[in-house]
């Protein structure tokens, strides 16, 4: 594993807003198979492709910060809610297909040959599995706050110390959002709520399995520009775990957000889309 790689915390975002006004997009739903209709959302053009992947607290709604920022900036720009999450089927046991299955067969019903992903928490697991299997579909990576996957009997053993069944049965709110942002901002921590809540469907969500064996060796060979993140407050992936997370991966950027929990997009939105796109700038697609 590669232990050295660049680290920069960002200074943090004091005072906020409600979203803006989003830019105009194109619904639909898509038949993945096993009973699962995906619900997602895209701007459209004929720019460089962005899919946003959301945390398992989320759904395609949740990125009114990013949408139109990412838009204006010329991405076309797609969301979309997993299996189980506003507005998509839960689907079944027997045929739960994969996470980067049902990503992939988005990708290619929209008709887009490479993108940039960004994954969130129990998004950003997706987005190592979906590189094995689809590298030539990739501009870059960005993940972060996630518990993470990469397949290392140690890593998964300190989990019970960091998650403890006392942090497990936190409500999100508190859980997610960190400290600082829960009390500078309580309209934001409403809002959040209340897409928390939206986001969970009647249906049982059903546990969609990784297509490949995620291993530290797999991550090791993914050669996509990957940019790691996580808040300075996040309580699944502390800045401490996340620097063990970076040593998995071959030269990651690595971002710490100030004054931010497991929400970063949410808490920190400003210096969140300003590092998206500041890095898919920096990674386009080759002329």
């Amino acid at each position: 594993m590669k232990n050295s790689y660049a680290r920069r915390l960002l200074e943090a975002q004091t005072d906020w807003n409600g979203a803006p006004a989003q830019a105009p997009v194109t619904e639909g739903r898509l038949d993945v198979g096993g009973g699962a209709r995906l619900w997602y959302w895209d701007t459209g053009g004929d720019g460089e492709a962005v899919a946003l992947v959301h945390p398992y607290s989320g759904s395609a709604l949740n990125w009114g910060y990013q949408q139109p920022a990412l838009a204006a900036a010329g991405y076309r720009v797609i969301g979309y809610s997993r299996r189980g999450h506003y507005g998509s089927d839960a689907g079944t046991g027997n045929d739960p297909g994969t996470g980067a299955g049902d990503l992939y067969q988005l990708v290619e019903h929209l008709g887009i040959h490479r993108l940039h992903l960004v994954g969130l928490a129990a998004g950003a697991d997706i987005l190592p599995d979906f590189a094995i299997s689809f590298p030539e579909r990739l501009l870059s990576l960005s993940m972060g706050c996630t518990i993470g996957n990469p397949g290392d009997p140690a890593w998964s053993a300190s989990e019970s110390v960091l998650l403890p069944p006392e942090m497990r049965n936190l409500p999100r709110w508190i859980s997610e959002l960190g400290p600082s942002y829960r009390a500078a901002c309580p309209e934001g921590v409403q809002r959040w709520r209340e897409l928390e809540a939206r986001s969970r469907t009647q249906e049982e969500r059903v546990s969609v399995p990784s297509a490949n064996e995620v291993t530290p060796e797999a991550i090791a060979q993914i050669d996509a520009p990957a940019l790691l993140f996580t808040g300075d407050a996040d309580l699944y992936m502390p800045p401490s775990r996340l620097r063990v997370y970076a040593a998995y991966w071959t030269d990651p950027e690595v971002v710490l957000f100030a004054e931010a929990g497991h929400s970063v997009y949410w808490e920190q939105y400003e210096a969140f889309n300003e590092v998206l796109l500041d890095f898919f700038r920096r990674h386009p697609a080759s002329p």
